[in-house]
């Protein structure tokens, strides 16, 4: 009709990466219309969202809502990030050089030419059929490192966030995972938290999570705590559960990966171990190299990302290494992040 206004065309976007880095995709799809999907060989998950998004607007003329499950994505235009990045000539607020520049300029370019884009968050795995499409699509185009692109729904796609491996790398058909809301815990590992041995630091730490997870079980009469049991946080998280009555999952790496600690650590984790409800080990076969070891405590945490339902982050809010695993968590559950602060 004569003078009406421009229709919007809503398009979902989604990057996988397996990981983290490793190799990875992104892709797109119009309800009813048009999708894509692009690999790259060698790459993150945060990467594979801003191309997600670059290559739909790239791609879709006129005004367009893009429909995300990252929040790296979402808030950098709704809570307008691109403008404190101008501003400090691409500084973020830590005075660092902003990540992913090479990506996100043009999409900041593109999306400021454009006045009629907008982005909307969407929570992921949440029986949300077009952001199980473009899942499926990203995580296809990360294994097989293959795009395509056609219209309408393609009918030979696999299961979404499945990375090609042991089924136990796809927790929501892991049947050891137990039922009920699961919240992980995780975060800074010593010395972040006053050192290796019991401190005041970790001591209110554990307190502050204790309360935590009994305000969440009086909401939810089903949570389990998940736990990597690692030093610090992970083990604290452990504690804290027994603390607050409830029972939680020790997700182990690899075995033995606490063989190197020193026998006071070792005794502690054997504890936690013995109290756990169940205990769910992703690897059988021991790392044999320090780079192999990182690469089996990556896809843990992917692992646990994809498996929680909520997470509660130890993190003094500098730190990058536990800053990039908030994000990655705030991708996966969107805002059922909390964030628990050390305190001396």
């Amino acid at each position: 009709m004569l003078g009406s206004s421009p229709v919007t065309t809503r398009v979902w976007t989604d990057g996988a990466c397996l990981g983290n880095p490793g190799p990875g995709g992104w892709a797109w799809a119009v309800p009813n219309g048009p999708f894509a999907s692009g690999a790259d060989p060698k790459t993150t998950n945060q990467r594979m969202e801003i191309q997600a998004a670059l290559e739909a607007l790239q791609a879709l003329p006129g005004k367009v809502t893009v429909v995300s499950d990252s929040t790296y994505v979402v808030n950098c235009f709704r809570d307008r990030w691109w403008e404190g990045w101008l501003e400090r000539g691409w500084k973020n607020s830590q005075k660092k050089d902003v990540a992913n520049r090479d990506l996100w300029e043009p999409l900041i370019e593109l999306v400021r030419s454009r006045p009629g884009v907008i982005f909307e968050w969407v929570k992921g795995h949440s029986d949300d059929a077009m952001n199980d499409l473009v899942d499926r699509l990203a995580v296809e185009a990360a294994r097989t490192q293959q795009g395509r692109s056609g219209e309408g729904t393609p009918n030979d796609l696999g299961s979404a966030d499945r990375s090609g491996t042991e089924p136990a790398d796809d927790p929501a058909r892991d049947p050891r995972l137990p039922p009920g809301r699961l919240v992980l815990v995780a975060g800074h590992r010593p010395p972040g938290l006053g050192g290796y041995d019991p401190n005041p630091v970790a001591d209110g730490v554990r307190s502050k999570l204790a309360e935590i997870l009994r305000a969440k079980r009086s909401m939810h009469d089903d949570l389990v705590v998940l736990t990597g049991l690692n030093l610090g946080a992970e083990q604290l998280g452990a504690q804290a559960a027994v603390e607050a009555g409830v029972p939680y999952v020790a997700v182990l790496a690899y075995p033995g990966f606490e063989s190197v600690w020193p026998p006071s650590s070792r005794q502690r984790f054997a504890s936690l171990r013995n109290g756990a409800e169940r205990e769910i080990v992703l690897q059988h076969k021991s790392p044999e190299s320090k780079q192999q070891a990182g690469a089996a405590l990556a896809r843990r945490d992917a692992w646990l990302a994809r498996a929680a339902d909520e997470a509660v982050v130890v993190w003094d809010r500098e730190d990058d290494v536990v800053g990039k695993l908030t994000r990655s968590l705030q991708d996966h559950v969107g805002d059922d992040v909390w964030i628990v602060e050390p305190s001396p």
